[in-house]
């Protein structure tokens, strides 16, 4: 277990009291809850940079690093989205929920496709892109935007947020799709069997 894996497993035991933060605030509006689902939110992304700094520094690269930094990242992405899709009005504003199926269906679409390619091909190759880094960088502001309470007064630039999150979302499962495609079809396990 290295230093860079327990950073980040504590990224991930701090999800739930990030969760639970959020909903004691919207059930008893204390201002403190809010702000300690922010410093946490804000905590686990930070260390996100922390845990892949000490990897790299201190040559810690890890075959279960390379399951857990990603897995840390999506659950408390898809936590935080899931949470703040519910109507918490008027404490929180509302993730529209066509976001929350595009965010959610493009990762189950991802576990799919590596799962096939697993089984087809043995070895799955996944290729972070450009667009995908972006769509979670916007899905971190959307979450930070709401918590923060930036809602009122710039509605315009939550629903460019939206729109901007929404669609680079979309674009990078397709680009993992088209990824998947061309590992499953460049194996002889895809080619036609002659009888």
């Amino acid at each position: 277990m290295t230093t860079a894996n327990k950073i980040t497993i504590l990224r991930i035991l701090l999800i739930p009291f990030f969760v639970v933060e959020i909903l004691y605030f919207v059930e008893t509006g204390n201002e403190m809850n809010r702000l300690l689902a922010i410093f946490t939110f804000a905590a686990a992304a930070i260390l996100d940079g922390v845990d892949g700094y000490v990897a790299r520094r201190c040559h810690q690269w890890s075959e279960l690093g390379t399951v857990l930094d990603p897995l840390a990242d999506k659950l408390l992405l898809v936590s935080a989205i899931i949470v703040l899709s519910f109507d918490h009005a008027p404490r929180l504003a509302v993730i529209p929920l066509w976001l929350t199926g595009t965010i959610i269906g493009r990762d189950l679409l991802i576990c799919l496709g590596v799962i096939v390619v697993r089984f087809t091909v043995g070895k799955v190759t996944v290729r972070p892109r450009l667009t995908g880094k972006i769509a979670t960088v916007l899905q971190m502001a959307l979450v930070l935007w709401i918590l923060l309470k930036w809602t009122s007064g710039h509605a315009a630039w939550l629903q460019i947020i939206c729109l901007g999150a929404g669609l680079l979302t979309g674009a990078s499962g397709l680009l993992y799709v088209w990824d998947f495609m061309k590992q499953i079809g460049a194996h002889p396990a895809s080619s036609p069997v002659k009888k």
